[in-house]
C-alpha cells in the first residue's frame, strides 16, 4: 500500500503543508523540523509524487548534471558524491555525459525549465554566455581538474579545487625530499603550470589521461631526461601507469624515481609502492556545489560565487623515502 504525505505528517509530529513544505526545498523552516519530516520520509520509504509536485511548484525536483566523462575514475566518483549531497536536499540527479562536446554541454544546458531545474557541469567547457541566459534555472560549475583562474564571465557560480596550490604542494614536497629534477607529465591538474617553465615536461600526446598514457610517458622521461629523481603526474591514472613504465624499465621507487598523482583513488592506495597523491577533497566539492544549487532554488540573489576548495596532500609509499639514495 501507497504511502500518503498525511502519513508522513503523523510520524513527524507536524502538518501535511509542513511536509510540503520541506519536500519543495521552502526556506524558513526550523532545522529540527526539516530533520523530523526527513527522518519520517525515510522511516515510511515515502516518495513524493513527482508529477503533483512539478505542476504545483513548476519544478521537477530534478538537476542535471554535465559531466565531461564517466570513464576517469576521479569524475566518476564525484558525480557519485553529487547524487548523494542532491539526496540530502531532496532533490534527484539526471547524468549527461557531454564527451567534452560543447554542443552536447548547450544541449543540457537547455534543457533547465523543462526536464531540469538546475545544472551542474563538471569540468565542462564551452558553454556559451547565451546559452546560459536563454533558459531559466541555475548552472553551477564545478571544476575537479581544469584551472579556475577566476569566477566566470557568464554570471554562474562556481566550485573548484585549488590546483594551483595542489601543483606548488607537489613540487615543494618533491624539493623537501631532496629531489631538484622533476619531470611533469601530463595532461592534468599538476601539469600545467606556466608558472613552473623552469621544469621539464613530457607529454604522452593526443590529450591522452590514462595509464598507458603514464606508462609510456614515464619510459620517454627516463631517455629524455636521464636525471630525473621525481615525476609530478597530471593524474592518478597517469601516475600509475608511470609506475608501472618505471617497474618495467627497472626503476626503483621511490628510491631512483619518487612518483606523485592527483585524484586520490583508492587504486593508489593498494598500489606496489601505494602512490602518493593530492586530494581534491571531492565530499567538500560536492556539497558546495549542491549547496550553491540548492540555495539559487531558493531564490538567492547574491552576486556569483567562486568558491575555492583547499587540496591536501597525501604521503605515501611512492615518495615516503624520497631522499634516499
Amino acid at each position: 500500500m501507497r504511502v500518503t504525505m498525511r502519513e508522513v505528517a503523523k510520524r513527524a509530529g507536524v502538518s501535511v503543508k509542513t511536509v510540503s513544505r520541506v519536500v519543495n526545498e521552502e526556506p524558513h523552516i526550523r532545522p529540527e523540523t526539516r530533520a523530523q519530516v526527513r527522518a519520517a520520509i525515510a522511516d515510511l520509504g515515502w516518495t513524493p509524487n513527482a508529477s503533483a509536485r512539478t505542476l504545483r511548484t513548476g519544478r521537477t525536483g530534478v538537476i542535471g548534471i554535465a559531466v565531461a566523462e564517466l570513464r576517469r575514475p576521479l569524475l566518476a566518483a564525484v558525480v557519485e558524491r553529487l547524487v548523494m549531497e542532491l539526496d540530502r536536499h531532496g532533490l534527484h540527479a539526471a547524468v549527461e555525459p557531454t564527451l567534452d562536446d560543447p554542443a552536447r554541454l548547450a544541449a543540457a544546458a537547455a534543457q533547465r525549465g523543462l526536464a531540469f531545474d538546475a545544472l551542474l557541469a563538471v569540468d565542462a567547457h564551452g558553454l556559451p554566455p547565451e546559452v546560459v541566459a536563454a533558459h531559466d534555472g541555475p548552472v553551477v560549475r564545478l571544476n575537479v581538474t581544469r584551472w579556475t583562474p577566476a569566477a566566470p564571465a557568464d554570471g554562474t557560480d562556481v566550485v573548484y579545487a585549488d590546483l594551483d596550490h595542489g601543483a606548488r604542494l607537489a613540487l615543494s614536497h618533491m624539493r623537501v625530499m631532496g629531489r631538484h629534477r622533476a619531470v611533469r607529465i601530463g595532461p592534468g591538474p599538476l601539469a600545467e603550470r606556466e608558472e613552473d617553465r623552469g621544469i621539464a615536461r613530457v607529454d604522452p600526446g593526443r590529450g591522452e589521461v590514462g595509464r598507458a598514457a603514464g606508462f609510456r610517458a614515464a619510459q620517454r622521461a627516463l631517455v629524455e631526461h636521464p636525471g630525473v629523481d621525481a615525476l609530478i603526474c597530471g593524474t592518478d591514472e597517469i601516475a600509475l601507469g608511470a609506475l608501472a613504465g618505471l617497474h618495467a624499465a627497472g626503476v626503483e621507487v621511490p628510491s631512483r624515481v619518487a612518483v606523485i598523482g592527483y585524484g586520490d583513488l583508492d587504486e593508489g592506495r593498494f598500489s606496489t609502492p601505494s602512490l602518493s597523491t593530492i586530494d581534491p577533497d571531492t565530499v567538500s566539492l560536492a556539497r558546495n556545489a549542491v549547496d550553491l544549487t540548492a540555495a539559487r532554488l531558493a531564490g538567492s540573489d547574491r552576486p556569483p560565487a567562486a568558491v575555492a576548495v583547499p587540496v591536501t596532500l597525501v604521503q605515501r609509499e611512492s615518495t615516503s623515502a624520497a631522499g634516499a639514495r
